[in-house]
């Protein structure tokens, strides 16, 4: 071993230990310890020096402070903790011992604005923080995540040869890891590609659904049709899993999928995207209806009142089989393209607030491959903000405009259809109803700013009249010219 290592890792869940052996795999001695101070199962450490990480260039530490000794100069240290209040105590234990110029990164979860915080306070004191969305689970771990760096700039030459080294590749080579942008932007990246994942993972469950309740397709049929989905534009890796989902059986030999409860948990990224989208003013219809559902799947016992007091119908299918199947296709990819639209729209709006100056077309590279939501269009969508970095809507780029006119006679067929056959296809429908609010020139808004005014004197404007010019009508004959200011929450 050499006598000090390159990066210390500091956490050792899943996560942290398989990052620690895909660094030491690529070139890098590592350090490790774990918080058994902070009440965590002691003999951590040990287990992993002694197990997986026997024979290899990783030193498992006692102390913290033998940890700090062991890294080389600046020293690197990256924090695989919960998001939250763990991070912030664990910061103040290591800073004790660090030198001015040493860097500290975070690889969890965490919030977008506490980063953005920490980043400043590590600066007055004289370091730098950086924080690495990392996405891929326990496999992009080990084999090569997406990582998305964020904060103290100062700091990307140091820790950049790392990163990039453990993270995927592409298929042209390209690591899957590039700098974000200043402040929260890492981390808030990465919650937009969570709030993304809980679409993706909604329309694929519709997709199984409807193919279930309205043509019968069973589990073993059904997952040689997510087979060759993957093989065309819907590629990606959750499709992929999907195909292996529904194939696998238990030690029983009945298909697993059968018997596991229809509740969905969470770990609160979805719901942070829907928060944020809606302090920007930007809409995220498609995702926030996934986080919703999986409210409403864990109300498991109101459903099956609800189920009994509202009884369906039972009709046999009546649609030709090859045609359905294409629906759902159509409807699938279109629905897909429009949560991401929403989510790189999100984005491009906290770019321009927090002035990240994000690289829209960086980062759609930075989700091929090794993250959950990997799909074969993010290299169209990458392109796409390449050929127009004005770009205003990812659905307005040519090659978008054309994929989503071919899908749409298909789309609204099918949710007709879901509607009509009384099976729920949420966040097919609200895709859709976006699609459709999108592409109209003249929204029934008038009406709701006329009411707002009406009963509030909230004020208008006219389309006879110059943006940005307000007007009050006392509506009543009884009111006065008194009229509240104008602004958006």
């Amino acid at each position: 071993m050499n006598k000090k290592s390159n990066i210390g890792l500091i956490g050792l869940a899943v996560m942290g230990e398989n990052l620690a052996l895909n660094m030491e795999r690529n070139g890098w001695q590592v350090s490790v310890w774990n918080r058994t101070v902070l009440g965590v199962e002691e003999g951590v450490v040990d287990r992993f020096v002694e197990g997986r990480a026997k024979g290899k260039n990783i030193i498992g530490c006692e102390t913290l402070e033998d940890f700090v000794d062991t890294l080389e100069t600046p020293r690197v240290v990256m924090m695989m903790v919960r998001a939250g209040s763990a991070v912030d105590e664990l910061i103040e234990k290591v800073v004790p011992y660090l030198s001015p110029g040493d860097i500290l990164i975070d690889g969890g979860n965490s919030n977008f604005e506490d980063t953005a915080r920490r980043v400043k306070n590590m600066y007055e004191r004289g370091f730098y923080f950086v924080g690495a969305g990392v996405s891929g689970g326990e496999e992009g771990a080990l084999n090569g995540a997406s990582i998305m760096p964020g904060g103290a700039v100062e700091a990307w030459p140091t820790v950049k040869p790392i990163l990039q080294s453990i993270a995927a590749k592409a298929d042209d080579g390209t690591p899957c890891c590039d700098w974000v942008g200043p402040g929260g932007s890492g981390h808030f990246v990465k919650m937009i590609h969570n709030g993304i994942e809980y679409g993706d993972m909604q329309l694929i469950s519709e997709a199984y659904f409807l193919l279930k309740r309205l043509q019968g397709i069973g589990n073993e049929e059904m997952g040689d049709l997510f087979a060759r989905w993957n093989e065309g534009n819907l590629k990606s890796y959750l499709v992929e899993i999907t195909g292996h989902i529904l194939k696998h059986k238990d030690v029983t030999g009945e298909y697993l999928l059968d018997r596991i409860l229809d509740v969905a948990g969470q770990k609160g990224t979805g719901k942070w995207s829907v928060i944020n989208a809606l302090e920007l003013a930007m809409p995220l219809e498609l995702i926030a209806t996934a986080v919703f559902e999986r409210n409403l799947s864990g109300e498991k016992e109101l459903r099956e009142q609800a189920a009994r007091a509202y009884p369906k119908r039972n009709s046999e299918s009546v649609y030709d089989k090859e045609e359905l199947v294409e629906e759902i296709r159509q409807t699938l990819y279109a629905s897909k393209l429009v949560s991401y639209a929403q989510g790189f729209g999100v984005m491009k709006k906290a770019s321009e607030v927090y002035d990240w100056n994000l690289n829209l077309a960086t980062i759609a590279r930075l989700w091929r491959a090794g993250c959950i939501i990997r799909s074969a269009f993010l290299d169209d969508i990458a392109k796409a903000f390449e050929q127009d970095a004005n770009l205003s809507h990812l659905l307005l780029a040519p090659h978008f405009e054309d994929e989503m006119k071919e899908a749409l006679p298909y789309w609204k067929k099918l949710v007709a259809i879901a509607a009509k056959e009384e099976i729920a296809s949420p966040a097919f429908a609200s895709a859709l109803n976006y699609f459709y609010s999108l592409t109209t020139d003249r929204l029934p808004a008038n009406l709701i700013q006329a009411q707002r005014d009406y009963f509030g004197a909230h004020t208008f404007e006219r389309v006879d009249e110059e943006r940005g010019k307000f007007f009050h009508e006392n509506w009543t004959g009884h009111g006065g010219n008194t009229k509240s200011g104008t602004y958006n929450a």
